[in-house]
């Protein structure tokens, strides 16, 4: 049975987010077609406002204005701490945990040659004039813990002045983790992050 184009268009449209196959889509848009006019409407009108959506100039996450609510904070600033992290996605796990009140760098990626991704496609330029007009005391690497990442992490850290403290968040063992079903890189970053008790 062939379905209306219509119904056809907007499945491979939902199709191409990340997670959602072809069934999901398909459920998801005959989910759609139960909605009233108006819902869709709605629907079609928030849709078309990510098109304007824009980028905070200071930290790099998404914004209404040209500055983040973050980045407005008047307490984060005086924090004189930035934790920097790689996507969105990161800043908004740190933000979920509570446990952090100072602001953020989002860089976009890490260094990694073999992509052509390099210093100048971060935005480590913009991280080392925020340090030095935030004057920043204590920096937080939020970076994943790959190979790129720790020559992203050395990177920054050649980037700053002396007195900047720079710290790495702790990688390892997760809550409830048997270490017999760990990876060896894991249980080595544990190792390697242990701390007394």
């Amino acid at each position: 049975m062939k379905l209306p184009d219509k119904i056809l268009n907007v499945v491979d449209m939902f199709a191409k987010i990340p997670g959602i196959g072809e069934k999901t889509a398909l459920r998801n848009v005959l989910q759609l077609t139960k909605w009233s006019e108006k819902e869709l409407e709605t629907f079609a009108n928030v849709l078309n406002e990510l098109g304007t959506l824009q980028n905070c100039q200071e930290c790099g996450t998404f914004a209404d204005d040209s500055i983040c609510g973050i980045c407005n904070d008047v307490h984060r600033k005086k924090s004189q701490e930035l934790c920097v992290v790689e996507t969105i996605t990161d800043c908004l796990a740190i933000e979920r945990s509570g446990q952090y009140r100072g602001l953020y760098h989002i860089l976009g990626g890490v260094l990694n040659p073999l992509l052509g991704v390099g210093p100048d496609e971060l935005r480590l330029n913009k991280l080392a004039q925020r340090v030095k007009d935030l004057n920043v005391q204590s920096l937080v690497l939020a970076i994943s813990p790959s190979v790129e990442g720790d020559a992203t992490s050395s990177y920054i850290k050649g980037l700053l002045p002396e007195d900047v403290q720079v710290d790495r968040i702790g990688f390892g063992i997760p809550m409830g983790g048997n270490l017999d079903y760990l990876d060896s890189m894991t249980i080595s970053k544990a190792l390697e992050n242990r701390r007394k008790m």
